[in-house]
């Protein structure tokens, strides 16, 4: 039977049926019913309503996520913990968030990214929520706060992936990277928004609060996004529809191996492994730092001051560097400022890359990638618990920090690029209609 294609330059040899360009709307016999459905893309008003309401999502996840940094020290005073039982408790987000990155991105170019969101959400905003919980009744809170902490790493590394693979099949080529970026910027909004509101919170009221706030807020995102986007329609994530090709078109392991082969694909994901592992462990340790370091200075500027600058890898470590001298409190403010500034341009390309790179499979390669971040992040978060004990200098840390952003720049720069590399551009040409 003939097989047509519909885009030339999306040619995929795994693909089994498509639509002619310049045929009517119709079910082609053999083909998947639901493909039509799955593969229309926003309208410019739905994508831009979407585009906020990710964004806010995007904010509310790092509200949840970062509540613990937050109050890590208080925590630690209350229940006697160490530097390294808080590296623990710190790090052990980043061991759940390593198992369910590539998962949430297959499930999601299968069922959907929307569907994948709205679960996750519901599941991480009630875990943040019960946290205190867990901590007051649990008669060895180092325990339950570890164990609520890989939870909900678990919970929130399908975010991501999913809406990576949300991005590819909704919204046009031409309108990826903006509404990657845009959403990807609800990272710093939402450690700013909590930087501010969560240490007056937790000098207000207790730590308890910064975390009932931000899990409270979370869930109820959840339901607005299924009450008024997707329409109270169930989000049921079936057996046959995880079976089924989806929206997306599956990649046998012989592509999957020749993928990970190319070097631009290689190069993405050494990129976002130093990136995404330097930030982790900024995010993780920089209130404890500045708590060490600058005893008497409030907890509202250090944890919003940083976050208020929205400028990468190269320049960020050249003030990460700075942080390794003698300084004073406003220097050391503007210097991480800076720092986590500049970051923001890699996540505008390092992060949308891979959507570039493998549009057919966005999900589950996002997947990999944040996989590898999260687990880098894991190593660093310890390690530099350790290294703060052994030194007993946070020198050592910032120039670890300064090393690895160094090293993913260079991989970028050397070997990067945003050809399509998921298909064989040589048969192109050749197979538009194939018989």
């Amino acid at each position: 039977m003939a097989v047509i294609q519909k885009y030339g330059k999306t040619y995929n040899p795994d693909l089994v049926c498509h639509k002619d360009n310049h045929l009517p709307a119709k079910i082609v016999p053999g083909c998947h019913k639901k493909w039509p459905e799955h593969n229309t893309s926003w309208s410019r008003p739905v994508a831009r309503i979407w585009t906020v309401v990710l964004l806010l999502g995007t904010c509310l996840l790092y509200c949840a996520r970062v509540a613990m940094p937050i109050c890590a020290v208080s925590m630690a005073e209350q229940f006697g913990w160490s530097k390294r039982e808080s590296g623990m408790v710190l790090g052990s987000f980043f061991w759940g968030y390593c198992f369910t990155q590539v998962f949430g991105g297959y499930v999601s170019d299968r069922v959907g990214g929307e569907k994948v969101l709205l679960l996750s959400a519901a599941a991480w905003g009630s875990m943040t929520a019960f946290t205190p919980i867990l901590a007051h009744f649990c008669s060895q809170p180092i325990l339950s706060m570890t164990l609520a902490r890989f939870l909900m790493g678990l919970l929130q590394g399908v975010h991501y992936p999913s809406l990576a693979s949300l991005c590819s099949q909704k919204v046009v080529e031409s309108e990826r990277g903006f509404l990657m970026s845009t959403v990807g910027s609800g990272s710093y909004l939402g450690t700013l928004v909590i930087g501010g509101a969560g240490s007056l919170m937790l000098d207000l009221y207790g730590w308890q609060s910064v975390f009932y706030v931000s899990g409270l807020l979370s869930v109820l995102w959840a339901y607005c996004m299924w009450k008024y986007l997707l329409k109270g329609e169930g989000p049921i994530i079936t057996l046959e529809s995880l079976g089924s090709s989806g929206a997306q078109s599956k990649l046998t392991k012989r592509h999957w191996l020749r993928l990970l082969k190319q070097p631009a694909v290689c190069a993405v994901i050494v990129t976002h492994l130093c990136t995404a592992s330097t930030f982790f462990t900024l995010l993780s340790w920089l209130p404890t730092f500045f708590k060490d370091t600058f005893p008497d200075a409030k907890g509202w500027v250090f944890n919003v001051i940083p976050w208020l600058v929205f400028f990468s890898m190269g320049v960020s470590s050249v003030f990460t560097l700075l942080l390794c001298g003698t300084t004073t409190f406003p220097w050391a403010v503007a210097f991480v400022s800076a720092t986590m500034g500049l970051t923001t341009f890699s996540h505008s390309g390092v992060s949308v890359n891979v959507q570039d790179l493998a549009p057919s499979c966005a999900g589950a390669l996002f997947g990999v990638m944040n996989t590898c971040g999260a687990f880098s992040g894991v190593l660093m978060v310890y390690f530099s618990g350790y290294l703060i004990e052994a030194t007993g200098s946070w020198a050592s840390v910032f120039a670890l920090i300064t090393t690895v952003n160094l090293l993913g720049l260079c991989t970028f720069l050397a070997f990067a690029e945003a050809r399509r590399v998921d298909i064989d551009s040589t048969k192109v040409r050749h197979h538009n209609i194939h018989i």
